[in-house]
């Protein structure tokens, strides 16, 4: 993803994702992600918003939410949603890579439907690394690639390592101890 899409594209991409909402639920790919009252979320890729609504169900007004996309329009429109539905803890990100978050600040981030069209995957993996905590998990869905590319590209870094396999999404595990070349 080296420019965001055209505004055409873009409103075009947010009328299908609309259709794709009404017709299979966010909350039900977001229930594999683990994600607890308090937790701090990062939505990277996060698009027009089609998982802020139920985040802010699942983190409570004790959790964060960080909303990350490339296009401007993205994240205006996230920002919309969070105003519309009253969601006063949700902060949006311009970037195509770095999070300007902390170190292990994160508990759970959202990848999804993303990796396939970044073009620099294995910086943004290292930025998702470095973010999360100790414990943090990664939730990955991407219906542009098969079982065996997803565990491959994610865990070949040295990341991440796989922790479960859901109906909607693969969960992967921080690994600590990054091996030195």
């Amino acid at each position: 993803m080296d420019k965001p899409m055209s505004r055409v594209g873009f409103k075009f991409m947010n009328f299908a994702f609309r259709i794709r909402d009404l017709l299979r639920s966010r909350m039900d790919v977001l229930k594999e992600a683990g994600i607890e009252p308090g937790f701090c979320v990062l939505d990277y890729g996060c698009g027009q918003g089609s998982y802020v609504v139920p985040l802010a169900r699942l983190v409570g007004s004790s959790g964060e939410i960080y909303a990350l996309d490339i296009h401007p329009l993205a994240t205006k429109e996230v920002q919309r949603k969070a105003t519309q539905n009253a969601i006063k803890n949700l902060k949006t990100i311009d970037s195509d890579c770095n999070t300007g978050l902390p170190d292990n600040n994160v508990d759970v981030v959202l990848l999804y439907d993303t990796f396939h069209d970044l073009s620099r995957p294995d910086d943004v993996l290292r930025e998702l690394h470095r973010v999360l905590k100790p414990d943090g998990t990664l939730s990955f869905s991407d219906h542009h690639m098969n079982e065996t590319d997803i565990s491959a590209r994610i865990t070949k870094k040295g990341f991440f390592k796989p922790l479960a396999k859901g109906k909607k999404t693969y969960s992967f595990s921080k690994v600590s101890k990054l091996a030195r070349a």
